[in-house]
């Protein structure tokens, strides 16, 4: 837990280079890094608005906490109206309505990212750096199911974390990779509409919320964090599309992964130019200034940058940049023959449908992988020799005769699609026995049925007799 007196325990150097950088804001920026952190709730619009959110929890959204070292203000976020700061004493990691999907606990700077990167429905978006998920499920709530979310992580394990907060947010349009960049973009050059690099940093703008980030701190790990950072942008250049956007994201205070990381790749990168951001209240122009180096015409243009300060703004330190790139011819890709779905597997998928659903779901394009029951995103290309764990919504596993419904499809259905429901009020013991994975008392007619809160889903149920068989996947336990 941070405390006032943690200040002592940040790198010499770091605080040495702030003050020089800061001048007259340091002692304001030092007193925000005494403060706590602050938490914010971004609901996940798939499911649920904002205010209803607020209101299931019986939470007030309207009070006025501190937000920056500049005093008090509301408890919204001016760049992210989908997103409300919560109380310092609220904590809802292991709310049924959080297990259910219906919102995102995330650092408040972080809700900037997609905001800026501001992506539309039926656009192809790739989210480059993707793990644990916070701007992965942020942008499948802005496209609303239309076009193709791919979201990549070159960590295996973080990249099965990002999977599950994909599914437990009920995002169909998903494809998730396990992919070096240099990888996608060999297969994929100027694929996507947009492109953000939320790149691996030094971690300096989280120090109050990660201790474990200052232990590692030095300034040869921020001069090698800069050298991968700038490797990461140039290849996430090559997938954006003549005319598309390409977003660079840190956590980092340092003008070495920020300013000169943008300035020298726009040097070597012509074809793309600084643009304007909203001027939300909170952003700070990004400081030309702190990159000397870099030839004036471009450096010029670095303050269009964001930079989000834990003294003016309600969060924790950001960087954001957002680039263009000219217009030209855009590459044509081969659409992806989907092999048919063999009839017996159709006829699994039908049967559960007619049995469990009210009506099949909207779920065109279905590809048998395996025995996994896809349905794959519009326009996606082949992804074959791509190590990829999910391409598309997976409805569930076809085995002989039967089919056996998938986490990620109840997670992705409205509560009231299924045909038999057991809805659990929000504050029951029944509600904490299901997530622990125990089987519910409740008689009715035998087969699947959707286990939902307060009208949401939380997984499948299985009846027989009276007893309803707990078949949430076992490693959500």
């Amino acid at each position: 837990m941070w405390a006032p007196d943690s200040i002592g325990h940040l790198p010499p150097l770091f605080l040495e280079r702030m003050a020089r950088l800061l001048g007259k804001e340091y002692p304001a920026f030092v007193a925000a890094l005494g403060r706590p952190a602050l938490h914010t709730l971004r609901a996940n619009t798939l499911k649920a608005d904002l205010p209803h959110i607020a209101a299931l929890l019986d939470l007030s959204l309207s009070d006025s906490p501190p937000r920056s070292g500049e005093g008090a203000g509301e408890r919204s976020l001016p760049w992210c109206p989908e997103a409300a700061l919560l109380p310092p004493d609220v904590h809802l990691g292991r709310h049924p309505l959080h297990q259910a999907g219906l919102f995102y606990l995330q650092e408040p700077s972080a809700t900037a990212a997609v905001p800026v990167l501001d992506p539309q429905p039926r656009e192809r978006i790739l989210d480059l750096c993707a793990a644990p998920g916070g701007k992965a499920t942020h942008i499948a709530a802005r496209l609303q199911s239309e076009g193709l979310l791919w979201a990549n992580e070159v960590d295996s394990r973080r990249a099965a974390m990002l999977l599950a907060n994909l599914e437990r947010c009920g995002v169909r349009n998903a494809v998730v990779s396990t992919e070096q960049p240099e990888r996608l973009a060999e297969r994929l050059p100027g694929f996507f509409d947009r492109v953000l690099v939320d790149a691996p940093c030094s971690g300096e703008g989280l120090f109050r919320r990660e201790p474990e980030s200052i232990r590692e701190w030095s300034p040869a790990a921020v001069r090698g964090c800069a050298r991968r950072q700038g490797h990461i942008l140039a290849v996430g250049a090559e997938l954006v599309r003549p005319g598309g956007v390409l977003v660079y994201s840190t956590c980092t205070f340092a003008p070495e992964e920020d300013e000169e990381i943008v300035g020298h790749f726009l040097e070597a990168h012509p074809d793309f130019a600084m643009e304007e951001v909203p001027a939300y209240s909170g952003f700070s122009p990004g400081r030309p200034d702190w990159a000397p180096e870099v030839a004036a015409e471009v450096r010029d243009t670095l303050s269009r940058a964001v930079r989000l300060w834990p003294h003016r703004a309600p969060g924790e330190g950001h960087f954001l940049a957002r680039l263009r790139r000219a217009e030209g011819v855009p590459p044509s890709f081969a659409r992806w023959r989907i092999p048919t779905v063999p009839r017996p597997a159709r006829a699994a998928y039908a049967s559960f449908c007619s049995e469990a659903l009210r009506e099949p779901p909207a779920a065109e394009r279905l590809v048998l992988l395996g025995a996994d029951l896809v349905a794959v995103p519009e326009g996606l290309p082949d992804p074959a020799g791509l190590r990829v764990l999910r391409a598309g919504w997976l409805l569930g596993e076809v085995r002989g005769q039967r089919f056996v419904p998938s986490h990620a499809l109840a997670m992705a259905l409205a509560g009231d699609d299924a045909g038999e429901v057991v809805d659990l009020p929000i504050s029951t013991e029944h509600v904490a026995a299901y997530l622990r994975g125990e089987p519910l008392s409740s008689p009715g007619p035998a087969g699947w049925l959707l286990v939902t809160v307060a009208g949401y889903p939380l997984g499948w149920g299985k009846r027989v007799g009276t007893v309803v068989k707990n078949h949430r996947p076992r490693g959500m336990l």
